[in-house]
């Protein structure tokens, strides 16, 4: 499916969310904890935003957004580098 998603924890990130889509974010540059936290709290900023996952072992990150949002590559890349990192392949999935 996704290179280097972790398959249960996609199942455990998407229990009980319904009519939303999940932009799935290959992320290069994150080596930390502290990368890690700096980018769930950008993201749970964003009031479309109803979930966060960020997976540091992989370097992805897994954002459930309100269907009504209209998902950008640049404010998504954006947001990423403002964290010291950079982006390298975005996906979006509607549920």
């Amino acid at each position: 499916m996704f290179e280097k998603l972790c398959p249960n924890r996609f199942d455990l990130f998407i229990v009980g969310l319904k009519e939303v889509q999940i932009a799935i974010i290959s992320v290069n540059g994150m080596v930390c904890d502290f990368c890690a936290r700096g980018i769930a709290k950008t993201f749970q900023k964003d009031k479309a935003v109803q979930k966060v996952d960020v997976d540091l072992d992989n370097g992805k990150v897994m954002i459930a957004y309100s269907k009504s949002k209209d998902i950008s590559y640049g404010e998504i890349e954006k947001k990423i580098l403002s964290n010291g990192q950079s982006m390298s392949d975005l996906q979006i999935l509607e549920i």
